[in-house]
């Protein structure tokens, strides 16, 4: 007689690290497809290691990946499942990867919106780039009801969460860029840190109605004490994205990039074109859209009334966060969790001897995917070069 199928115990302490940083609760639910999306049973004499894959994207080459890493878990910040399924099978690309993972015994867990929603999350590390200034967890707990000077986020409650149950995701100091080390950067750099020397105030374009979770909502809203120039900022999200080779960027006809002055900007990771038409619906104006895509007709009608637009490519403008922020938060709070589902399962009776081999494994290993990448690139002539 066969026992119960469980979940391998390293991907449970994944799931609990990733529910403790960002809630499910503060996803749109209305829309998205978060949380556990894929569990595989555990068979002990076939253990895969103590590791969880980043990715953005769950694609054939990430499925392959983590299958020869052998992987217990990958976290895919784009839900690989987003609506009701009536059948699995091998001629679907996106199925054959999940029937080919749960095979292997490897879970998928889907953050998504609660990533993009939670404050020090991706809307909050596109507002550090952008601005210079890594997100101050002080001042949001301290002004809950208002944009906060300098970094902090404006908050839609006066709920403080407490320590206890929340943690805290600026616990060690966030990066704000993945730099180039090489000479020819040197200027460039300098140029666009002196950018950090004015305040600002942020907030949610969207705020969250989940209770007790100030400074969360969709998308941010950045507002300069001072405007500078559209080339600083986007010299500065060059640095803060690791030198892209190009992205579009649009600005209002018979204008130039050099001569556009920036005093605020609206974020919003992914595609951002339905989330600021909502913002200019409440009330909101700013000069600069700051996002990964947008159609052509937003695009266009954003020009028309004078704002500039930048755009990256979608997931170039989610990615960077994997490597910056995620990997390290992760590392931390699973290292929490994996001893407290060792300790857990330890106290059980009756526990196989496999099981307690797993268990006996302190090792663990958060990775970020080498093969993940946005599908569209820049293609750029030599004789431009």
């Amino acid at each position: 007689m066969s026992g119960p199928t469980t979940t391998a115990p390293y991907t449970r302490a994944v799931v609990a690290a990733m529910r403790k940083l960002y809630p499910e609760v503060l996803a749109d639910g209305s829309w998205d497809n978060t949380g556990l999306l894929l569990e595989a049973p555990f068979v002990p004499f076939r253990r895969q290691m103590n590791s969880v894959l980043l990715t953005v994207d769950l694609t054939k080459a990430v499925a392959d990946e983590a299958i020869a890493r052998q992987d217990s878990i990958v976290v895919a910040y784009h839900p690989i499942i987003f609506r009701g399924l009536k059948s699995l099978t091998l001629k679907d690309t996106q199925q054959n990867s999940l029937l080919r993972l749960a095979a292997e015994g490897i879970s998928v867990y889907s953050p998504h919106t609660a990533v993009d929603c939670a404050r020090g999350g991706l809307g909050d590390w596109l507002a550090d780039i952008v601005t210079g200034t890594p997100t101050d967890a002080h001042d949001a707990f301290e002004n809950p009801d208002l944009p906060t000077e300098s970094s902090g986020a404006a908050s839609p409650s006066k709920a403080s969460p407490t320590k206890e149950n929340m943690p805290d995701p600026f616990a060690e100091k966030r990066p704000i860029y993945m730099l180039q080390h090489h000479p020819s950067q040197l200027s460039l750099k300098e140029k666009a840190l002196n950018l950090g020397g004015s305040t600002h105030k942020r907030y949610p374009i969207t705020r969250t109605k989940v209770e007790g979770y100030p400074g969360a909502g969709m998308g941010r809203i950045v507002r300069r004490d001072k405007p500078v120039p559209l080339t600083a900022i986007i010299d500065r999200i060059g640095l803060g994205l690791g030198n892209p080779k190009g992205f579009p960027i649009a600005v209002p006809q018979g204008k130039s990039a050099g001569e556009m002055m920036i005093g605020s900007i609206g974020i919003c990771a992914g595609s951002g074109g339905s989330l600021f038409a909502e913002m200019e619906k409440n009330g909101e104006d700013v000069d600069l859209y700051f996002t990964g895509e947008m159609s052509h007709h937003e695009a266009l009608a954003a020009i028309e009334k004078g704002k500039c637009v930048i755009c990256l490519f979608h997931s170039n403008t989610e990615r960077g966060f994997l490597h910056g922020v995620l990997k390290a938060q992760l590392e931390a709070q699973v290292k929490k969790e994996w001893e407290k589902v060792r300790s857990e399962e330890r106290a059980k009776d009756g526990i196989s001897e496999q099981l307690m081999e797993a268990l006996s494994d302190d090792h663990f290993d958060v990775a970020v995917s080498e093969v993940d990448r946005d599908p569209f690139g820049i293609m750029i002539s030599k004789t431009e070069v």
